[in-house]
């Protein structure tokens, strides 16, 4: 009997063992998808036509940071990102959503080679004065968190087309705006790889660890 005790608990201990070896695997193998429009080209490989495809990407823009600063597309030019879409009177979801972005903030930082990007979609009141009150209320200081501002219709385009999140203004909205609560995951290619619940912990945690499989598939 006693043999049998240590037989089931080392042949246990192996399965075990050799499930988190694979679960290990399967976690480093994992690849994020890519969001958004696709398409297809033929192109000529080695004298053989082959079957590409094309993934949309964000465009080039240009805001103004919390510092005044112009902020283009090259700031984050070799970066992962995430984005969002706020304004700094909301009443709503943005006082949560900026909670949880703390928590991927103090994740990212000090790693060179993730951002956040946060946009106001009330570029009338929030200017870079009141974006830049608006960080250190939220003990928010350097660059690795920019929050932008800039031509309202700009702000709502690239929202809605690129980022694939509702951006825009809406009288009959409490505060005067509507916005979806995600953040967005954006890859060095510009290309959307995730998109998360920013007013759950849920889904903040899921960006978090998504990040890390994004840096992962870089690594290889």
């Amino acid at each position: 009997m006693e043999y049998n005790s240590r037989f089931n608990f080392t042949y246990i201990f192996v399965l075990a063992a050799f499930a988190a070896f694979f679960t290990s695997c399967s976690d480093r193998d994992r690849k994020l998808p890519i969001y958004g429009e696709r398409d297809t080209v033929t192109k000529t490989v080695d004298g053989e036509e082959v079957v590409d495809t094309v993934y949309s990407t964000i465009p080039p823009f240009s805001f103004v940071n919390q510092d005044g600063d112009t902020v283009s597309e090259k700031m984050i030019e070799g970066k992962i990102y995430i984005t969002d879409f706020f304004f700094t009177t909301c009443p709503t979801i943005c006082p949560v959503m900026k909670r949880q972005m703390i928590k991927v903030f103090n994740d990212i930082k000090g790693k060179p080679d993730v951002m956040i990007l946060s946009h106001s979609i009330d570029p009338e009141h929030d200017t870079p004065q009141v974006l830049k009150k608006y960080a250190q209320d939220l003990g928010i200081e350097g660059k690795q968190w920019q929050f932008l501002t800039g031509q309202k219709e700009k702000i709502y385009e690239i929202g809605q087309q690129s980022y694939l999140a509702t951006a825009k203004e809406d009288k009959s909205a409490e505060g005067g705006y509507i916005h979806s609560g995600a953040f967005i995951l954006v890859d060095k290619e510009k290309r959307v790889r995730g998109m998360y619940d920013g007013t759950t912990e849920e889904g903040t945690q899921k960006l978090i660890a998504d990040i890390k499989v994004l840096q992962e598939e870089y690594a290889k």
